[in-house]
């Protein structure tokens, strides 16, 4: 039983207005301290963290990580690029105080005949079955989540690797709306590839395969021919994902560099990156399902200022380069899939993950440029849906990025190691937060949803998106007890205070 005094001081704190980040003053006035969180510090200048989140350092020395999955034990998974796929056991303590408890290997590339697994991870439905891939191959393994080690390995897919090298990453996406279907990204092999224009290349396209046929070790898919074609002339889509509700497949694709128009020199704005739409893979009436987005001939339109002959072109416009009597504007425009969304130029989009549930919103990681003169990118942020599965905002839109973790002074990110540079995107089993991988500087961040921001969705502004939050309604209603969920330990102690003041004025005189 907590003293009348300490009731009522907690209940002052409260009507004073106190908020979720002063917990140590509310818990000593209940008479409850939290524990503390052990937290790691990045060597150089962290991230800076949008109101309404917060994020953490979780792990550090890793090389390169990329592809990164939550399993079904709460362990997560961990391309290395040139090293293998690692586990990490986590200690996980709520909320955004997480460490690493046990680091080990599930797959040294150098056991398997030096494979270089360097991207691309998925796992099944039921956590154990999993996917990875090479610059020339998928493979599937056997997965034990207790234990962390697979079992022997079935070759799916071979002959993806690109005359004279270039992109290497093979993103994959196993489909939740049509199970069988593994979607596998390749991109291409130069800047301005001509190999990508002809699409029985495989180059610079998005195909599926049927991962309950009978492909085996001895038969695997041949990627230029077998399979699905879910869409082709997308340069690099690194980034590939199912919208959970309407089960439509988007990606984000990394566009060229050092680019002319007409002769003049545009590359420091143009082309923009994008996200791209191919609707539904069992829809084979639809026109998107194996279209071309334009690569290497159509590229998007991102800062229409001083734009060489620009005609009535606008933002996400595809246009050519030399717009002459073949390859020209008017050919990009009719012959070409514009994209849904086009983003700041060389920013390198890298992942893209809904938010698991609702899709309200989808999270995409901007590793940064390396060919502006002013660096761009080296930041996670989101773009909101609306309820129908689409992006809230106008194709022609230049902030449809919502910003989450920036650089504290973007023009020091040209240093490596210098700044954060997200990679791959992952929500835990519990859907509640964002890890998020960063490959120059060898580390894991956890991001979550902490408090009220202000945001604009379908017309409207509130000063908490609730239809984002886990455990919401798709219409934007708060379940009972969503505002609860994802609260780490020191929220607890808010919960508890609230509870303390409501019995106070409720007029009871204890407290259980």
């Amino acid at each position: 039983m907590i003293p009348l005094t300490k009731r009522a001081a907690a209940a002052a704190l409260l009507l004073s207005g106190v908020t979720a980040q002063d917990t140590t003053t509310i818990a000593t006035a209940i008479g409850s301290v939290p524990s503390a969180c052990a937290t790691l510090t990045p060597a150089y200048s962290p991230p800076v963290v949008a109101k309404g989140w917060k994020a953490q350092l979780i792990a550090t020395g890793l090389t390169r990580p990329r592809g990164i999955k939550s399993d079904s034990n709460g362990g997560l998974l961990v391309v290395e690029q040139g090293v293998g796929l690692t586990h990490l056991t986590l200690n996980d303590k709520g909320g955004t105080c997480v460490s690493v408890a046990k680091n080990v290997s599930v797959i040294e590339d150098s056991k398997v005949g030096n494979i270089q697994l360097n991207h691309g991870l998925e796992l099944s439905e039921d956590g154990r079955t999993l996917y990875v891939s090479s610059s020339e191959y998928v493979d599937r393994y056997h997965y034990d989540p207790d234990t962390a080690v697979v079992g022997e390995r079935t070759r799916l897919v071979a002959n993806m690797t690109n005359p004279g090298g270039g992109h290497s990453t093979r993103t994959l996406l196993l489909s939740k709306s049509q199970p069988d279907l593994l979607l596998v990204s390749r991109g291409s092999a130069t800047n301005i590839d001509p190999l990508a224009a002809d699409q029985s290349t495989g180059v610079s396209s998005i195909r599926a395969f049927n991962i309950s046929d009978a492909a085996t070790g001895e038969n695997p898919y041949d990627y230029p021919s077998d399979g699905l074609l879910v869409g082709w002339g997308l340069r690099n889509s690194v980034g590939v994902a199912e919208h959970p509700v309407t089960g439509t497949i988007w990606s984000v694709e990394n566009s060229a560099d050092n680019v002319a128009r007409l002769g003049q020199d545009i590359h420091e704005d143009n082309p923009g990156e994008e996200l791209n739409y191919h609707g539904l893979l069992n829809d084979t009436s639809s026109p998107l399902l194996g279209a071309n987005y334009g690569y290497p001939s159509c590229f998007a339109l991102w800062n229409t200022t001083d734009f060489p002959s620009q005609g009535d072109l606008v933002v996400g416009s595809q246009f050519s380069l030399d717009n002459d009597a073949t390859i020209n504007d008017t050919y990009c425009a009719e012959s070409t899939i514009p994209p849904r969304l086009t983003f700041e130029a060389h920013t390198a989009p890298l992942d893209i993950e809904f938010l698991p549930g609702n899709g309200s919103r989808a999270f995409i990681s901007f590793h940064g440029s390396w060919n502006r003169d002013r660096p761009a990118g080296y930041k996670l942020a989101y773009v909101p849906f609306t309820s129908a599965g689409e992006p809230a905002d106008e194709s022609d839109s230049r902030g449809a990025a919502r910003n989450i973790l920036t650089p504290p002074d973007v023009t020091q990110c040209s240093r490596r190691g210098a700044c954060f540079r997200p990679v791959g995107l992952a929500f835990d089993a519990a859907a509640q937060r964002l890890f998020v991988s960063s490959d120059a500087t060898g580390e894991i961040w956890v991001v979550l949803r902490d408090g009220e921001e202000e945001e604009e969705i379908e017309g409207r502004r509130t000063a908490t998106d609730t239809s984002a939050q886990p455990g919401s309604t798709s219409s934007g209603a708060a379940m009972p007890g969503a505002a609860l969920r994802g609260v780490g330990p020191e929220g607890w102690v808010v919960v508890v205070a609230v509870t303390a003041w409501m019995m106070v004025v409720g007029g009871l005189g204890f407290i259980v």
